[in-house]
């Protein structure tokens, strides 16, 4: 190596360190740059502080600092439908011409005409079997592969971005915040899991085995001599309402000390890591009220309906957060 070439090694190091060095500043300094100075980030950074500071009552173990985050309305957009739907409903679409039967048979017309009332009436069970049929019938890389390209090239109809711009800054921010102080970060999504596993470490800095969600059945097989796990048309387990804190169980064996969710949906979450339970416990919803940089909804909506567990969230010590009020960015992007 030249003198030169060693020289400029040398300050690129150091320009390199002093980066460094100011980023963690800052971070120290305003952990949480895109949330207004508001009673939700106080709450949020005084209750890292309180379970991080050692040497206290309140200090709680790297171990037992597990958070949990659902992920539609809570991480990214949720309206006008779910992602997972709009994926669903392409699928629908594409598949359409080897079932000519699904012009006129439920749910699958309420898909090919688009009418989301329909679909909406069709409940849990209409959803699940658009989501079984058209998820089904494939390998795990398979299936993961035909999300990814999804992903890659579909756009919101309102944004007319990818849906994985759609992210909420701000929960980037938490994310990131609470990782650098020593909590391990779950998604708890109602959303299947293997739609999210593809794609959640690059987005959200969550890796796939720290995903929890709803799964279809899986069957193992030998083909041509190849191991393959093969995707059934069957329900193995919805992770949404009361199966939340079913899922959390199974899959991590520890409570959470911290749930952040945006519906009805979360409410048994909420209530299972911060109710009846030891020690410092934080709770927070999403209430949209942005209509005109996202959307406003909560109680009348049929997608993240948010109702009981607003009216309980005082009671419950949960923090709202208001998203016009407390977020100074939405997206990642603007």
């Amino acid at each position: 190596m030249s003198v030169a070439a060693s020289v400029f090694r040398c300050v690129s190091l150091a320009v390199a360190g002093l980066v460094v060095l100011a980023a963690s500043a800052l971070a120290q300094s305003d952990p949480l740059p895109s949330w207004n100075d508001t009673a939700p980030k106080k709450a949020i950074v005084a209750f890292v502080e309180r379970v991080t500071t050692q040497n206290t009552a309140d200090f709680v173990p790297e171990s037992e600092r597990i958070a949990v985050f659902d992920n539609d309305g809570t991480l990214w957009v949720e309206q006008p439908m779910y992602t997972q739907l709009a994926f669903a409903l392409d699928r629908v679409k594409l598949m359409a011409r080897q079932h000519p039967e699904w012009k006129d048979q439920q749910p699958f017309k309420a898909a090919l005409d688009g009418d989301m009332k329909a679909l909406a009436a069709a409940g849990q069970k209409g959803l699940a079997e658009l989501i079984m049929t058209t998820h089904a019938g494939m390998t795990v890389e398979q299936f993961q592969k035909i999300v990814t390209n999804w992903l890659a090239t579909a756009r919101d109809p309102r944004f007319k971005r990818p849906y994985t711009d759609l992210v909420y800054q701000p929960m980037l921010e938490l994310l990131a915040y609470l990782r650098a102080n020593g909590f391990k970060t779950f998604i708890v999504s109602g959303g299947g899991v293997e739609f999210l596993r593809p794609w959640t470490e690059q987005v959200y800095g969550v890796p796939p085995e720290q995903v929890i969600g709803s799964s279809i059945k899986t069957k193992f097989s030998m083909r041509d001599g190849v191991p393959i796990l093969l995707r059934l048309p069957d329900v193995n387990f919805v992770d949404d309402k009361a199966g939340k804190p079913v899922g959390i169980n199974e899959a991590i064996g520890r409570r959470p000390i911290a749930a952040f969710g945006n519906s009805d949906g979360d409410l048994q979450m909420l209530e299972w890591t911060t109710l009846g339970a030891s020690g410092p416990r934080f709770g927070m919803l999403v209430h949209h009220t942005d209509a005109e940089r996202e959307y406003a909804y909560d109680r009348q909506t049929e997608f993240g309906r948010l109702d009981q567990a607003l009216e309980i969230a005082p009671d419950n010590g949960w923090t709202v957060v208001d998203m016009k009020a407390d977020w100074k960015t939405i997206f990642p992007w603007e």
